[in-house]
């Protein structure tokens, strides 16, 4: 009997944990299954700028596991059930029930209101594609001369904004944060923010809380309000519920508390991935909720599921950070160096090749899922235990 191995999520972690699994495991003793909401894969990372009018590259998840041997299961996840293994889901043609022997957890994260009265009806968000496809519309609709406010300070929040200032100069762009701006960077790389924030004419109100979001404002604590025809919010990502509904360990967060092999501390046929799961990384704190944590996560987890079926030793890929890349628009971009623990050094790189860099990182992301199985190994490994037919309990390397 095959051993079923479920990945929930296909995004960038679980697409690239399913293909990782399919070209290391044999299939005639694993039968691995990508649980997925949507036909295509979403680069998240992209999305301000599908909010801004770029078209991306279609890239559907038919083509990219054709042939290897992954199985693509279009449904939404509704519960899990870690004590029976068995995950429900819901599909075009109703309720089903699927069973694992392993689960690989992606569900990732959404959007996060913080409680702010009014954010989750009146803010757009970016987090996802229908999110960012319907804050396209609206500013497609919108005039010369009226505000799109975005809210959060982080990293998304300034890439949204300066992408937005690029690519509608016709409109007035602010951003509210509640520290300084970029004051996650080095100093070099905070002066280089502020000139492009003040080249693309973008207002920044540094130090502000948002109290409440209305229809044409944005109102701070202090009761200022800042006028806004259209408002994205930013402000934090929360993760998918299903997991603190389950009897797994999880944080207050809703994350799963995973051990260094990214599996479930309180049920070991779980792992969890990306921002669904609360990884301790080398420096000894936790990882950040990124696509630089998710792939060396979902590597590390993949890599144990294959040792744990065939014996072989393990490998582990570090869960270090090195960079953070910034993009400013089309033609600007800021590469931080950071630390294991991801603290800004002094180094960074900045301007035009910076946005090349970060293109880069893009594409190259994008390519890694969509290209899962590439480098295939010829002879896939056994399982430890006999399968069906099987004449050998010898792992294959």
């Amino acid at each position: 009997m095959q051993h079923r191995i479920l990945v929930l999520g296909a995004g960038y972690t679980g697409a690239f944990a399913a293909g990782r699994l399919a070209r290391r495991l044999h299939p005639e003793d694993v039968a691995v299954t990508l649980v997925n909401a949507e036909p295509d894969f979403v680069e998240r990372v992209r999305m301000h700028q599908v909010a801004a009018g770029q078209d991306l590259k279609p890239r559907p998840f038919a083509d990219m596991f054709a042939g290897t041997g992954v199985e693509l299961k279009l449904a939404k996840v509704t519960a899990v059930d870690a004590d029976a293994k068995t995950v429900a889901v819901t599909t075009a043609n109703g309720t089903e029930t699927l069973r694992y022997d392993t689960l690989v957890y992606a569900l990732g994260s959404g959007w996060n209101a913080q409680g702010v009265p009014g954010a989750a009806e009146h803010a757009f968000e970016i987090a996802s594609r229908p999110g960012a496809l319907k804050l396209r519309d609206r500013l497609a609709r919108m005039d010369a001369g009226q505000t799109i406010t975005v809210v959060g300070g982080g990293l998304t929040g300034v890439e949204a904004a300066t992408e937005f200032a690029e690519a509608r100069p016709d409109l007035k762009v602010a951003l509210v944060a509640r520290g300084g701006l970029g004051d996650w960077v080095s100093p070099k790389g905070q002066r280089h923010l502020r000139k492009v924030f003040a080249k693309l004419g973008i207002t920044v109100h540094e130090h502000t809380e948002v109290a409440e979001v209305r229809p044409d404002a944005v109102v701070t604590a202090g009761g200022a309000e800042i006028p806004s025809a259209a408002t994205v919010w930013t402000a934090g990502f929360a993760v998918h519920p299903i997991a603190a509904a389950t009897t797994m360990d999880t944080t207050d967060r809703g994350q799963i508390v995973v051990d260094r092999d990214m599996a479930s501390v309180s049920h070991p046929d779980v792992f969890a991935v990306g921002d669904a799961g609360y990884a301790i990384g080398d420096a000894g704190k936790p990882l950040r909720m990124s696509c630089a944590s998710g792939i060396p996560m979902a590597q590390v987890a993949a890599d144990a599921i294959t040792a744990r079926l065939t014996g072989a030793k393990a490998g582990r890929a570090p869960l270090a950070y090195f960079q953070q890349c910034v993009s400013l628009g089309r033609k600007e971009g800021l590469i931080q160096f950071v630390t294991a623990d991801d603290r800004a050094r002094s180094a960074s790189i900045r301007g035009r090749f910076a946005a090349g860099y970060k293109e880069l990182i893009c594409k190259g992301a994008a390519w890694g899922a969509a290209n899962p199985t590439y480098g295939a190994p010829t002879r896939r490994r056994r399982t430890a235990t006999p399968a069906p037919n099987r004449t050998t309990t010898k792992a294959l390397a």
